[in-house]
């Protein structure tokens, strides 16, 4: 069964996390919260704190690993940029064709210096551009590409999640858990 991660580090938005976690498990999607510190305990920007499901020195990347997923807030997006483990996981499977979604400030702070944007489209938080200058982001609430799915920030974390589950289980799939969850 393919199977996906969510990576938390301290300071990460929780909306974006777990409202994420939620949905695609609601999708009936396999995944985990990965914690990069060392320690299960995650707290997040706005002081709550949660239990990954592993850490990431327990993770391996293999054929059936389908999405990984980072979300923003700060300083978490910070922190993930400066897990070498995860940055170097994330190339990896970008590499090998792997999906990659990633909300908020992650995508410049996190995705862009490994040159996981380079040449598609993708959106960040506003304010949040010039933390890759070399890559111009379209300012819209999500981008879904084949193996790449952006958001733009916590208001947009349904609609990113939803985008996430449309790719892997299909549009109807996620209209049918969209329309559950009386979002429209």
């Amino acid at each position: 069964m393919k199977h996906s991660y969510l990576f938390l580090a301290d300071g990460f938005e929780e909306i974006e996390a777990l409202a994420t976690v939620d949905v695609l498990r609601r999708a009936g999607m396999a995944v985990e919260t990965v914690s990069i510190s060392g320690v299960r305990s995650v707290t997040g920007a706005n002081g709550v704190t949660v239990q990954s499901d592993s850490l990431i020195g327990d993770i391996v990347l293999d054929s059936e690993t389908e999405w990984l997923i980072c979300p923003g807030g700060m300083p978490g997006a910070t922190n993930l940029a400066a897990c070498r483990k995860l940055c170097d996981m994330l190339v990896s499977h970008f590499k090998a064709g792997g999906k990659i979604a990633a909300i908020c400030a992650s995508p410049a702070v996190v995705l862009a210096p490994l040159g996981i944007l380079d040449g598609r489209a993708a959106t960040c938080y506003p304010g949040m551009e010039s933390a890759a200058p070399g890559h111009s982001f379209t300012g819209a609430p999500v981008e879904a590409l084949d193996t790449l799915i952006t958001g733009n920030g916590p208001a947009n974390t349904l609609p990113f999640a939803y985008a996430i589950v449309a790719n892997s289980k299909g549009c109807e799939i996620s209209s049918q858990i969209a329309s559950a969850m009386l979002y429209s």
